[in-house]
């Protein structure tokens, strides 16, 4: 047996290599000195959740599919607790929650399977916001081709959708109100539960895509939204594992329609081979999540109130609203400070990010600044801050405030 993995949190020496035996597989772990601030992209699979998935993937290794035979059904056992527990989380249904390999299918399967419905109704009016993620935006570009009309509503220069501004676009033919829990650049948390509970009252359905808050704002999801895409790999899971939540009304499925067939899989809205490892692994991120909600609340407010501290000796702007953001993401502006640079300035310090990371190989300005209503020098120059607390222990925020310093006039 080698040494038991350690987690080392913030900075650690250049090229660390853990390595540990696990049901007779070496793993290995290199690490760089750099400390992670973007979590917002994507986080570290928690090393509880990779054992779990090691032993769905080399022990129980079985098809939840296969009904012949003990390994199938075990699987097929544990891939019905997962369900529940997750769906318990938003206040639902084991049944009323397929399996995905992420938000961006999530979206793209409640988006585009509903559209059937608003063609043979008559329902082609959409509503959603100028700041939603990629996923979401491209799809209703996507269905404005075909003949829907989609309002784009912008936010406050705080970054923040009113529900008086959905209401006062809602129609007789509004389909479907798309808009996301929690801004992935910004951090601004949307009134998506207020939201839920209006649009229930009305024959328009209710899509959020809660990529970034499912597990950090729970009381919100268990709201009566029909449709909610959540991701794993924000929470500790591993990239390649969602899950889309069709909320019945009533006794009433959604009238939504599969964009694949090929299986039975997933009420044959999601055809394939279930991923057990991987829905294994998301379900132990949420469990951990649950129950380490606390101390990653805590933690995350205490990093955020330390790098404000530091930054006191600097000049920037909080691109958000301080009111109703999720503690763990800050997007800032330094007055004359190229973001570009900055990032180059923290190489080997500190791994931080522009904005989206599905978007990062574009240098455009961030489309969720632009439309907050910014000026052009704090759209260009925005620089989002994302962390997990266990993985900040060892920054120095001087180390940021000296990169800033080195850059601002």
């Amino acid at each position: 047996m080698g040494p038991s993995l350690i987690d080392h949190g913030g900075i650690v020496p250049r090229y660390v290599i853990s390595v540990t035996c696990c049901t007779g597989f070496l793993r290995k772990r290199v690490m760089m000195s750099v400390t992670y601030l973007d979590a917002a992209a994507t986080t570290r699979v928690d090393p509880r959740v990779a054992d779990v998935v090691l032993h769905w993937m080399t022990e129980d290794f079985g098809n939840a599919g296969s009904r012949t035979h003990e390994y199938g059904a075990r699987a097929k056992k544990a891939v019905q607790q997962a369900r529940t527990q997750l769906a318990a989380q938003l206040g639902a249904s084991a049944e009323e929650l397929i399996f995905t390999s992420g938000a961006t299918e999530s979206n793209n399967i409640a988006l585009l399977g509903m559209a059937p419905h608003g063609e043979q109704t008559g329902r082609r009016h959409i509503i959603t916001s100028a700041i939603e993620h990629k996923a979401v935006l491209e799809p209703l570009e996507h269905l404005q081709s075909r003949g829907f009309e989609v309002d784009f509503l912008r936010p406050d220069q705080h970054g923040r959708i009113s529900v008086e501004a959905v209401r006062e676009r809602l129609r007789p033919d509004t389909l479907l109100v798309s808009l996301m829990h929690v801004n992935n650049e910004t951090g601004v948390i949307q009134p998506v539960s207020e939201l839920g509970r209006i649009l229930r009252e009305t024959s328009t359905y209710f899509h959020v895509d809660a990529a970034q808050g499912f597990a950090k704002l729970p009381q919100d999801l268990t709201a009566p939204i029909d449709l909610i895409s959540i991701s794993g790999h924000k929470i500790g899971a591993p990239k390649g594992i969602g899950a889309l939540l069709v909320r019945r009304r009533g006794w009433d499925r959604l009238p939504l329609q599969p964009l694949m067939f090929g299986g039975g899989q997933e009420r044959k809205l999601r055809p394939g081979t279930l991923p057990v490892p991987l829905i294994m692994g998301l379900a132990k991120a949420e469990e951990i999540f649950r129950k380490e909600y606390q101390q990653w609340q805590a933690g995350a407010q205490q990093f955020r109130e330390q790098l404000f501290a530091g930054l006191a000796s600097t000049r920037y702007h909080v691109n958000g609203d301080p009111e109703h953001s999720v503690p763990h993401i800050l997007n800032l502006s330094f007055e004359g400070v190229d973001a570009e640079a900055l990032i180059i300035g923290l190489k080997g310090v500190a791994a931080v990010a522009t904005g989206s990371a599905c978007t990062s190989t574009s240098y455009t300005p961030s489309h969720v600044l632009t439309a907050m209503g910014l000026p052009d020098e704090i759209v260009s120059n925005g620089l989002r801050l994302s962390w997990l607390p266990s993985q900040v222990d060892g920054f120095e925020v001087g180390d940021l405030v000296a990169a800033v310093n080195q850059l601002q006039p």
